[in-house]
């Protein structure tokens, strides 16, 4: 393990002081109680793209973990770092998403907005720092700074202000550490090019509409010279091309970084925290094929009709479920309810449940 890879042995502890286990390093126990967490379990029916109803096809938000996971763990040990911590902060990083994706987290967000807002990087901090309750002697999981530190990838002033260490970084403009930056990157690969995946299946990205995006149309083409693609399945080919454009973006993230931490002569983590830029980071031209990836998904992808009609049904159910506690706070189970921040409990609530437990229950509502 490089000097500059975090270690175990020099990690800033926990909250509450514990024993070690004569088993586990202390990553591996903070990836272990992620695992066992209830959080953990409840993304097996949160959205990525596609919400549950719409088929069992589609990924979750804990196949995305996973995914996640796996390209962090390769990144990390490639680049000498240290891949328990990675595959932690990449279990952990979704903890506290809304249901429905993106649509649940920007209604929820548009909800709290006189009450602090909602951001679901802030709450899955929140699930491992507070709403787990697993242990005697302290809320949340107790985990490691580092693995803290990771998953909280963003966060405003005001958020940070109030988180103490692990929030400083936010406000002194530092970086985190190296796994914790692959981990960000491992993020983006994995929805770009599942996204896209998902896109297909759906029926919504036809492969005449894939052939308009660059990075996809060369890849397919090299694939069609190399073999008899007429006598292929083509989903089979839609398949073997988006893996093989994960691999470039893997391995040239993997190859740029290592160039990147050659060139910038790092010795320390602290040189990494207060490095001015990020080390673990694409090629030019490659963050040029991830962009239009990204924007692609945007227009083709997530405003295409039936997503978009999704999206309304999302906005819908959270906008009523979180009117209905606000006006009936009462009803709120007594693990969420804290008396005096009370938007802030329903905001818990509601950024815990299921796609499923929250149409069941705004349905019945009605």
């Amino acid at each position: 393990m490089k000097q500059y890879a975090v270690h175990e042995n020099n990690s800033l502890g926990r909250e509450h002081l514990e024993n070690k286990s004569p088993l586990r390093n202390d990553f591996q126990r903070d990836r272990d109680r992620i695992i066992h967490s209830s959080a953990f379990r409840r993304l097996m029916y949160k959205t990525q793209v596609f919400v549950n109803h719409e088929g069992d096809m589609f990924r979750t938000r804990l196949t995305h973990s996973l995914e996640v996971s796996q390209i962090s763990r390769g990144v990390a040990r490639s680049l000498e770092l240290n891949e328990d911590l990675s595959e932690t902060i990449a279990l952990a990083h979704d903890l506290g998403h809304t249901p429905f994706g993106h649509a649940g987290q920007d209604a929820l967000n548009q909800c709290m907005k006189s009450h602090g807002g909602f951001e679901h990087n802030y709450q899955s901090l929140r699930v491992v720092d507070k709403l787990e309750k697993r242990y005697i002697n302290f809320s949340g999981l107790n985990l490691t700074f580092e693995s803290r530190e990771g998953i909280l990838k963003h966060c405003s002033t005001k958020n940070a202000s109030a988180l103490g260490k692990v929030g400083e970084r936010f406000l002194n403009k530092t970086k985190p550490s190296l796994e914790a930056q692959i981990v960000d990157i491992a993020d983006s690969i994995a929805y770009n090019i599942h996204d896209l995946e998902d896109g297909y299946r759906s029926g919504i990205l036809t492969i005449s509409k894939l052939k308009q995006l660059d990075f996809f149309a060369e890849n397919y083409g090299n694939l069609s010279n190399n073999l008899n693609s007429n006598e292929i399945d083509e989903k089979v080919c839609v398949y073997e091309t988006l893996r093989r454009m994960m691999f470039i973006l893997i391995n040239d993230v993997t190859n740029n970084s290592r160039k990147l931490l050659n060139q910038s002569n790092i010795k320390t983590i602290d040189e990494v925290r207060n490095h001015k830029t990020t080390l673990i980071n694409f090629s030019e031209t490659i963050q040029n094929y991830l962009n239009d990836c990204r924007s692609f998904l945007r227009i083709k992808l997530y405003e295409h009709p039936r997503v978009k009609l999704m999206t309304s049904n999302a906005n819908k159910i959270i906008t009523d479920l979180f009117n209905y506690y606000n006006d009936n706070f009462e009803t709120l189970p007594i693990d969420y309810k804290t008396p005096d921040k009370k938007h802030r409990s329903i905001a818990d609530f509601l950024s815990g449940m299921t796609d499923r437990f929250a149409n069941e229950i705004h349905k019945s509502l009605n």
